[in-house]
């Protein structure tokens, strides 16, 4: 199928610049989404009270909503506006294209970082003796919308269940 396919010596050096820029941008976005993951894990495992089962299930959502948003990221910078450039201008220009990514990587790993702490002050906030049985207000009957049995807002979404014993 690509045997008929002939490049010129700019064309082939655009082809290699962007083959350098998915890799390094790939390899980029897996291994710090691997310390997001690992991090982040350890650090909700903490705010649950010790729940690995559900810190790898939040730490897993969030990796992967990081990788999607950096793979799109990359796939959407990935065009150049010439197809034509010398060896000079494609190192700039592949400098320039994994800047973009190393500084989307970073304001992305803050962005988790930020939301795990959020979630981590929430979670230790409702723990605190006295904070999850305060009285819920009150409401007339009109303005009471039903809820699933247990549940008694949209706070409680968020509330650890009862921590069980080892036997």
């Amino acid at each position: 199928m690509f045997k008929n396919i002939k490049l010129s010596g700019a064309a082939m050096s655009i082809v290699v610049t962007y083959l350098v820029y998915l890799l390094v941008s790939a390899g980029l976005t897996v291994v710090v989404g691997q310390v997001l993951s690992r991090s982040g894990r350890l650090f909700l495992v903490d705010a649950l009270g010790g729940s690995d089962s559900a810190a790898r299930g939040i730490s897993n959502l969030i990796v992967v909503c990081f990788y999607l948003i950096s793979l799109g990221f990359v796939a959407l910078t990935m065009r150049t506006s010439g197809d034509s450039v010398t060896a000079g201008q494609a190192i700039q220009l592949l400098a320039t294209k994994i800047g973009e990514v190393l500084l989307l990587l970073a304001v992305l790993y803050l962005a988790g970082i930020a939301s795990l702490t959020r979630l981590r002050r929430r979670l230790r906030a409702q723990a605190q003796p006295g904070t999850a049985d305060q009285p819920e207000p009150t409401t007339t009957s009109a303005s009471k919308v039903a809820m699933p049995t247990g549940l008694s807002g949209p706070q409680s979404l968020w509330r650890p269940g009862p921590r069980r014993s080892a036997q």
